[in-house]
Parts: C-alpha cells; sequence; structure tokens
C-alpha cells in the first residue's frame, strides 16, 4: 500500500511532466479528449506504484503514455468506423488559379496543419515510432520496448513513416504526381467507378469527415470509395486548391453556399488520408468564392 505521503511526492513529480505526456499523446492521437484520458491513466498507475522505486520516472511515463496509446490506436482500427472527440484547425484554402509568390508564406504557415493529416494515414507502430523519436527524441532501444519489436525493427517503421510525412510536408506545396492521383480519384467518384477509386485509395486510407459535431472518422478503401461514390453528384460546381499545404478540392451547391471542402494526403501514388470539411460553420467563415 503506498502511503499518503508517497502519492503527493508522485503527485508533485507527475505535474512537472504532465505537459509533455499531454504533447506527446496527442500527437500520437490527434485528439484532446483522447490524450487527455491517457495521461489520466498514466497517473493512475503511477499512484499505485511506489515512484522511488522508478529510476527513470521520465521514461517510466513516457513508455506507459505510450503504451495506452497504442491500444486507443489499435482499438480506432478494429472499429472502422468511429466518432471522435477531434479538434480539427481551421483550414488554410488556396485555389490554385489564385495562387502567386506572395502566396508562399501562407503556404509555409498550412504545411504545419497538413502534418495531423498525414500521421493519420500512418499505422499505429508508425505513428508511435515516428513521434516519440522524429518529435519527442525518444531512443528506439525504449520505442523499441513500447511496441515490443527489436530496435533495428523500430528503426524501420519510423524510416517508412518519416518518408510519407516527407513526401507531403514539402513547402513547394504538392507535385504533378499527386495532382493526379487526385483528379484521378475525383473522376472515378464521378464517373461512378469503383474500380477505379480502389485503385488510387491505400488499402489503408483514412477519411475524417468535420461535420457540425465531433469527427467521424472511416477506414479503409472499400468503406471510402463508397462513400465517395455516393457524394459525387451533390457539387454543382468545383474549384482545385491548396488546402493546408495538400492537394485539394472545394465544392459548392447550386445556390453557391459551400458544400465540402477535401484535402487529401498521397504518399507512393496513392491517397493515404483525406479530410472533409462539411461543417456549414466553418464553411462559411472561410468566405469561399465559386467564382
Amino acid at each position: 500500500m503506498v502511503d499518503s505521503g508517497s502519492t503527493d511526492s508522485a503527485a508533485t513529480a507527475f505535474e512537472s511532466h504532465r505537459d509533455r505526456l499531454r504533447a506527446v499523446a496527442y500527437r500520437v492521437l490527434g485528439s484532446h479528449a483522447d490524450a487527455e484520458d491517457v495521461v489520466q491513466e498514466a497517473w493512475l498507475r503511477l499512484a499505485r506504484q511506489d515512484a522511488d522505486t522508478i529510476d527513470n520516472l521520465a521514461g517510466w511515463l513516457t513508455t506507459v503514455v505510450g503504451r495506452l496509446s497504442l491500444d486507443v490506436l489499435r482499438a480506432r482500427q478494429a472499429r472502422p468506423e468511429a466518432s471522435f472527440d477531434i479538434h480539427l484547425p481551421d483550414l488554410v484554402v488556396t485555389f490554385d488559379d489564385a495562387h502567386a509568390p506572395d502566396d508562399d508564406a501562407v503556404l509555409a504557415d498550412s504545411v504545419g496543419l497538413a502534418l495531423l493529416v498525414v500521421l493519420d494515414s500512418l499505422r499505429p507502430s508508425e505513428r508511435l515510432a515516428f513521434v516519440l523519436h522524429d518529435l519527442f527524441a525518444v531512443p528506439f532501444d525504449e520505442i523499441g520496448r513500447i511496441l515490443g519489436k527489436s530496435t533495428d525493427a523500430t528503426k524501420m517503421l519510423a524510416s517508412r513513416a518519416r518518408r510519407k510525412v516527407q513526401a507531403t510536408e514539402r513547402p513547394t506545396g504538392p507535385g504533378r504526381e499527386q495532382r493526379e492521383v487526385v483528379s484521378a480519384f475525383l473522376a472515378a467518384a464521378r464517373g461512378g467507378d469503383f474500380e477505379g477509386l480502389l485503385r488510387v485509395l491505400d488499402p489503408d486510407v483514412r477519411l475524417t469527415v468535420d461535420g457540425p459535431g465531433d469527427a467521424v472518422v472511416t477506414i479503409g478503401a472499400t468503406r471510402v470509395a463508397a462513400g465517395a461514390r455516393a457524394a459525387a453528384g451533390q457539387a454543382a460546381s468545383t474549384r482545385t486548391a491548396l488546402v493546408d499545404g495538400l492537394p485539394g478540392v472545394v465544392s459548392w451547391r447550386a445556390d453557391g453556399t459551400p458544400l465540402s471542402i477535401l484535402a487529401f494526403a498521397v504518399t507512393d501514388g496513392r491517397i493515404t488520408a483525406v479530410r472533409a470539411v462539411v461543417d456549414p460553420v466553418k464553411l462559411a467563415r472561410l468566405h469561399l468564392d465559386p467564382a
């Protein structure tokens, strides 16, 4: 049994690490609510321990938060469609036909927001390895213990994740190949070409729909393709755009009100993540002009 004095000491020590643990959990999970839950569970586990027997408290807490976060990511994959309390930032939209050199500063600001979309496209083990090592400098051997993998295998996971991130996080914006993949997706959706949609979607593609309530997440090419084909006929007009540093498209209804914004993360010739904003309040705040 842990005495009250020990608990008070552990609480003080934990509070000194709380901000960092919350930052780790949020980067891994992309949800403030889930991050808070994970950090709170880490505290409860620490409270049941004798903190004086823990040689490296920071490392111990990071390991606990990492394992808990991994459990949450894997649980999401087991439920291909779910609603999460994801606090998505407002988008930075620059239409392709309006882009000019003066827009470079806007583009540089937007690519940081695109990282959240790209991280959503990674598999749980890739995301954890990348976030812990590249963003928080956790050694590979410690990450490997969390994942139950060797140090070399963990390095490979982080390297694969890094390539996916770097393929999207470019200050010069998306390249021609990425735009061609998005164009193929849009053409297949409008034409009702289900097989064509599957050809350009990664098997584990993640669609995040930002509506009036919580964000709804759908995982898997078959589900995303079915939804895209069903929604394709709703738009009266569209314009291609740069959305948070990603290739995207903005759609309007026949009366000129905005219908949706789509942003696509493309890696190795396939779409790995899509963010769709359909919340009328957020769309109206952006003052999107169909002309």
